[in-house]
């Protein structure tokens, strides 16, 4: 389970870095995908810690 989510973790992770990294190619939405990948970023961040963190009893 915990290889699985990381791996999904991971992957938004780097989905949110590509969307920041390409906003400024995108003519006229580029504070949405910059926000987007933004929120990205925070996403994978809560993951571990709200779900990871309970199973520990932290």
């Amino acid at each position: 389970m915990n290889t699985v989510l990381f791996l999904i973790t991971m992957a938004v992770f780097v989905f949110g870095m590509w969307l920041m990294g390409n906003a400024s190619h995108i003519t006229g939405f580029e504070a949405i995908v910059f926000i987007a990948g933004i929120l990205c970023i925070a996403i994978a961040m809560a993951i571990p810690i709200n779900i990871l963190g309970k199973g520990k009893g932290a």
